[in-house]
């Protein structure tokens, strides 16, 4: 990636770092385009071109097992299957064996050094420039409830010694001064993604501790593949205003189309905003303002 600034940046206070699918730091791990508020299967590993096999079996070679780097797990399950499909990422399965380790640090590593040099490059361009630089990691809440990990896993953040696959993304994000926007603030757990052993509320402790552990800043988002319900502002709030643990630095909202500047949805919206930022408002000056300032939107046609 080649970063070139042209011009000032006198109108520019921050600077989002693309680092990989939908903007986040993770492998294409399950398909474009899918709802991961619905997404049920764990993924698949990204490591089968020729490059990265090249690298594997260099990997394998150095460490004196060439046998491990033929190849990526052979007993691994496919993008739409659930950890229980096959052996590799079963309770005590082959993720939790020495070869295991080997192949999960190995894949993880590769995806931490891409961020690292992404955004030291970004940080080298930026960093004499008055703006904040952000980039994003994925949001993997489903199977999180598994022993393995298996849906970050194949994303590329690998729970190795009892340590989450977060923190050392954390530790390369705060060397280079960015912040980490984590998206899905608004995620509540229902029962399909029950069923799938999905912990938002967990996992989004984790990163924030992650982030504290090593000075790194956290901000937000909603998720980005599907328009936020006005019943999630309740839970953005409590993640972004009230929570106990670090609060966001900044919170972006997202799938604002034309159904969002709605009379059912904009009143909402606002009573949201000014509850985040100025606190409480009294009913009817809320009812008021949210009134008034929908009539002076441009309508959609």
């Amino acid at each position: 990636m080649h970063f070139k600034l042209v011009g000032s940046t006198d109108g520019a206070q921050d600077v989002t770092v693309g680092l990989g699918p939908n903007g986040e730091l993770r492998y294409p791990s399950y398909p474009p385009g899918s709802d991961v508020t619905q997404f049920i299967g764990v993924g698949e590993f990204q490591c089968y071109d020729k490059y990265m096999l090249a690298q594997l079996r260099q990997h394998a070679e150095a460490l004196g097992n060439p046998m491990w780097g033929l190849a990526g797990p052979h007993n691994a399950p496919g993008y739409d299957e659930s950890p229980d499909s096959s052996e590799f990422f079963r309770d005590h399965g082959s993720w939790d064996s020495p070869y295991g380790d080997f192949f999960l640090s190995w894949y993880a590593g590769k995806l931490l050094s891409h961020g690292d040099r992404v955004l030291g490059m970004a940080s080298r361009v930026f960093g004499s420039k008055p703006v904040e630089l952000s980039a994003k990691v994925p949001f993997m809440h489903w199977w999180h409830g598994a022993q393995s990990r298996p849906a970050e896993a194949v994303a590329g953040f690998y729970k190795s010694n009892k340590k989450n696959g977060y923190s050392p993304v954390a530790k390369v994000f705060a060397q280079h001064g960015c912040t980490m926007v984590v998206p899905g603030m608004d995620v509540c757990m229902n029962k399909q993604q029950r069923n799938t052993g999905s912990s938002p509320d967990k996992l989004l402790v984790q990163i924030k501790n992650a982030c504290r552990r090593h000075g790194a800043r956290i901000a937000g988002e909603n998720a980005s593949l599907v328009m936020t319900h006005t019943s999630s502002f309740p839970r953005i709030k409590s993640n972004i205003v009230t929570a106990e643990l670090m609060r966001p630095t900044f919170f972006t909202y997202r799938r604002m189309g034309a159904e969002f500047f709605s009379p059912e949805h904009w009143p909402p919206f606002m009573e949201f905003v000014r509850s985040v930022v100025c606190g409480e408002w009294d009913e009817d000056d809320e009812t008021a303002a949210a009134v008034s300032t929908y009539d002076e939107l441009p309508q959609p046609v």
